[in-house]
């Protein structure tokens, strides 16, 4: 098959023939063809603004995490103490940013990236930590690993929930309010589940169960932790009392009955008359006497009763309501509680305790009311 030729403008491209088209073609240049061209789609304008817009945000804001992680301010002077602060679940970043700010560390990214190559991430401790200038990375995390040392508070015998409240915001620096622990200790059927000692309490509040004894507190301690502290450490102290076989509760008493007359016993006496103070009012209570005790309606006004306090009708009045009182008035210490559960075996009804002619603490006790009054007058 012949070739074929490759036909341009005419069949027979003449010099003439070239002349004419080339003089068609510049005519038809000059001529105004926008009515008759295509329109554009606007999309792909808009599409292109967009991602320009994407783009110029995407560069920003790597500039800002570079300039983040990379820029710093001055590093405090080599030895400088400085106090960092590390709130219970805060993330390693944050705490990264905490140590940039305070002069420790230039970047962020040294703190976290070697954290990452030990797997440590997790490991960082809440508390208040005095750091000093000058620090490495690493000997940064190694504080930060260790425990903060707890401050200690001490709950002494015979304290009320409301003076222990006062112990405990005093130690936590108002971080558990005297309203939050009291409320908190209000109900002790929010720990019944937890604490079988509790059972028979109802929904009385926690007197009398909240141990007296030193206690550790820290940025991380609530009021619901540190009650459940005090209530552990009395489930272990109590433990030793063997209180079903004991002479209380052969006498019928409750366990709740026991920690109510030993707060009363904590109040009453010393160390040395526990056992005794403890007969003369189960001896009472036998025949159906009033304790005839001062402190349960101290624990009511705050301070001393006055004589016309004590005519007062009320619960907690000893002298005028027979029995125990509705709770227990304090916290009572251990060697209270084993008076409590195991009296000495007496005849005696009465007693009377304080000072004697020279300023000395006379301790008597009495069968009769008779010589209960000559004991003191």
């Amino acid at each position: 098959m012949a070739s074929r030729k490759n036909v341009t403008y005419s069949a027979r491209p003449t010099h003439a023939a070239r002349s004419a088209h080339a003089k068609g073609d510049k005519l038809f240049r000059t001529y105004d063809t926008s009515a008759i061209r295509p329109k554009r789609s606007p999309v792909p304008a808009i599409v292109g603004i967009i991602v320009l817009i994407v783009a110029l945000v995407l560069i920003i804001f790597g500039v800002f995490t570079a300039f983040k992680g990379c820029s710093s301010g001055n590093l405090v002077a080599e030895g400088t103490e400085v106090t960092v602060v590390v709130n219970e679940g805060e993330g390693a970043n944050s705490i990264a940013d905490k140590l940039v700010e305070a002069g420790l560390i230039r970047r962020a990214s040294e703190f976290t990236d070697e954290l990452a190559r030990q797997g440590a991430s997790d490991s960082l401790h809440p508390g208040s930590f005095t750091l000093v200038g000058g620090m490495s990375v690493d000997e940064l995390i190694k504080v930060l690993q260790t425990p903060v040392q707890a401050v200690m508070f001490t709950v002494p015998e015979g304290s009320t929930i409301q003076q222990t409240a006062q112990i405990v915001a005093d130690a936590t620096d108002g971080k558990v309010t005297v309203d939050q622990f009291v409320a908190a200790a209000s109900d002790a059927s929010a720990y019944a589940a937890s604490y079988s000692f509790l059972e028979g309490v109802g929904t009385n509040s926690l007197e009398g169960f909240l141990f007296p004894k030193s206690y550790p507190v820290d940025s991380s301690s609530t009021a619901d932790s540190l009650i459940r502290a005090m209530l552990d450490q009395f489930g272990t102290e109590t433990a030793s009392l063997n209180f079903a076989n004991s002479p209380a509760a052969q006498q019928g008493y409750s366990f709740y009955d026991m920690v109510k007359l030993a707060s009363i016993i904590e109040r009453e006496t010393d160390e040395n008359y526990r056992e005794r103070v403890a007969s003369v009012f189960y001896n009472r209570m036998a025949i159906g006497m009033p304790l005839d005790s001062d402190a349960t309606m101290a624990y009511i006004v705050g301070r001393e009763p006055t004589p016309d306090e004590l005519d007062q009708e009320h619960p907690y009045n000893t002298y005028s309501y027979m029995g125990l009182p509705p709770t227990p008035i304090d916290s009572p210490s251990l060697g209270c509680m084993q008076a409590a559960c195991n009296p000495e075996q007496s005849t005696y009804y009465y007693f009377f305790i304080g000072p004697d002619d020279n300023g000395e603490m006379k301790y008597a006790f009495s069968e009769t009311y008779d010589e209960h009054v000559a004991s003191y007058s």
